[in-house]
């Protein structure tokens, strides 16, 4: 993945120079369905953010989401409180404990990049400078999650694959997004 992502970082770097409007803060948000690579996508744009467009805040969906059945709450999240902008940021989600955390606060001046499934709405992308979304075949997919995240992440797959479901068909990120990213599953090493 770390080869497809390269020209990606550069296509939506590109894509949000030209997009941007004046000074304003830059906000990026990343969709895709679980291992799709939302995540190394969020951090290697933190990574190569220019110096011109100033400081870049980052915010992971998994600090969000209010445990497993929680995609649709972290949306509306990212709609109302995360892209707020008198007093933007989020209740973090305690997963060892299974409860709300403390408040994340964001600075309203500074960019804003949010990576996670259910980020791309039709409310929050009236508010994106730009918006990503990320597709890769399920097989692929599963197998780059179950391999981060293990036995904690399998038994809830299906779960959390009915909620993607279920914001694809009521928000229909990848109409919305401005780049749709097509990428491919890694080789196999053992053949």
């Amino acid at each position: 993945m770390a080869d497809d992502l390269d020209p990606v970082v550069t296509r939506v770097l590109q894509c949000t120079e030209e997009a941007r409007v004046g000074d304003a803060r830059v906000v990026v948000l990343v969709d895709g369905r679980s291992g799709s690579g939302k995540t190394t996508l969020g951090r290697r744009l933190v990574a190569a953010w220019p110096a011109h467009l100033g400081r870049v805040q980052l915010v992971h969906l998994d600090d969000v989401y209010p445990g497993w059945h929680g995609l649709a709450a972290a949306s509306r999240a990212v709609e109302s409180t995360i892209l707020d902008g008198a007093a933007p940021g989020w209740t973090r989600w305690d997963w060892e404990r299974d409860a709300p955390g403390g408040w994340a606060g964001l600075d309203p001046a500074v960019s804003l990049i949010v990576e996670g499934a259910g980020s791309v709405t039709r409310a929050s992308s009236a508010r994106a400078t730009t918006t990503v979304w990320l597709e890769l075949d399920a097989g692929e997919r599963r197998r780059r999650a179950l391999a981060r995240d293990g036995a904690t992440y399998e038994p809830w797959w299906d779960v959390w694959a009915a909620q993607e479901d279920e914001h694809v068909a009521a928000d229909e990120p990848r109409a919305l997004a401005d780049l749709v990213v097509e990428l491919r599953a890694e080789p196999d090493a053992s053949r």
